[in-house]
């Protein structure tokens, strides 16, 4: 810990599946996230979700972000998120 922050590396979550507390719904690995800094502070903004969907021959991509304030606790094997927030 520094200054009471606890510091994680992107390796360390990044195999972790998060999941929406309030549904139970799984939203995807981290690992196959795009991340969403603030190039000012540098800091973690948002994680980026793909979200394929098919029809037909053609594959569409739609997103959706989870941003840093969404994620109630960090676990061992997953990462619990409030879509409520």
């Amino acid at each position: 810990m520094i200054g009471g922050l606890r510091i994680m590396r992107y390796s360390d979550i990044s195999n972790k599946e998060m999941i929406d507390m309030d549904s139970g719904s799984k939203l995807g690995m981290l690992g196959q996230t795009d991340i969403e800094i603030n190039e000012e502070t540098g800091r973690i903004e948002a994680f980026v979700i793909p979200n394929y969907k098919w029809f037909g021959l053609k594959k569409e991509t739609e997103t959706e972000k989870i941003y840093w304030e969404m994620i109630e606790k960090i676990g061992k094997d997953i990462i619990l998120i409030s879509l409520q927030k």
